[in-house]
């Protein structure tokens, strides 16, 4: 596959899509290492109540004779790629089922091009549509915050070949985050270049007093079940 960039700074752009951006340190302590700190501490913290409950959300899963996990590259800091993982929400021949459905409905073709996702989406589970309405489905990405790849808080994690539609550079700068200001947004309406207008503001105000806001509204929208 090959990239073209019409924007910003082409050299930087084309480093980013083969994963060599060495991203310049903000200024800031927390940003810098009370974060990542803080971070750790609390998904270690909560680990006692996340295992068994991933536990039991595999389960079911596991009764239907699958893999429970389900592993993705996606793009990390400095534009590097890393497996991030997810508890399985959709069926086996995920990528076959999209392709066929995206051939045979106009609609939906436009609309994945806009968004990146579906709104009837053929590859999803009825279990996977809970884990999915509940954002129960990123449990799985805490291991991903403590192995450093992810941050509880940062930019949607992006799969590789959405480098292209991605248009802006801060993504790169933070390790993506399992919520952030686009996760507790009106994702369902939001196209996937206005990633970037999320990433910008998140860059521009990472601060303890942000992170702490940004976990309550997570929990108020996996209680309200407006996940994807």
């Amino acid at each position: 596959m090959t990239a073209h960039f019409n924007s910003l700074n082409d050299a930087v752009l084309a480093d980013v899509w083969e994963g060599r951006v060495e991203t310049t340190r903000r200024p800031g302590f927390y940003r810098n290492y009370g974060k990542r700190v803080l971070e750790t501490m609390l998904v270690i913290l909560a680990s006692p109540v996340v295992l068994p409950l991933t536990f039991l959300l595999a389960l079911p899963i596991l009764l239907r004779g699958e893999s429970p996990f389900y592993a993705q590259r996606r793009v990390g800091k400095g534009g590097r790629t890393f497996v991030m993982w997810k508890l399985r929400s959709m069926v086996s021949d995920a990528d076959e089922r999209l392709a066929r459905y995206l051939r045979e409905n106009p609609d939906a073709r436009e609309e994945w091009a806009r968004h990146q996702k579906l709104r009837d989406d053929p590859r999803v589970t009825p279990y996977g549509r809970f884990l999915r309405k509940s954002s129960l489905d990123e449990v799985p990405q805490l291991w991903n915050v403590i192995t450093g790849d992810m941050a509880l808080i940062g930019p949607r994690p992006m799969m590789p070949h959405q480098r292209a539609l991605y248009h802006g550079l801060s993504y790169y700068a933070m390790r993506p985050g399992v919520s952030g200001f686009w996760q507790v947004s009106d994702r369902n309406e939001c196209e996937f270049a206005s990633r970037a207008m999320f990433d910008d503001r998140y860059d521009r105000e990472v601060s303890l007093a942000t992170d702490i806001r940004l976990i309550f509204k997570t929990i108020r929208v996996m209680l309200r079940g407006t996940g994807v």
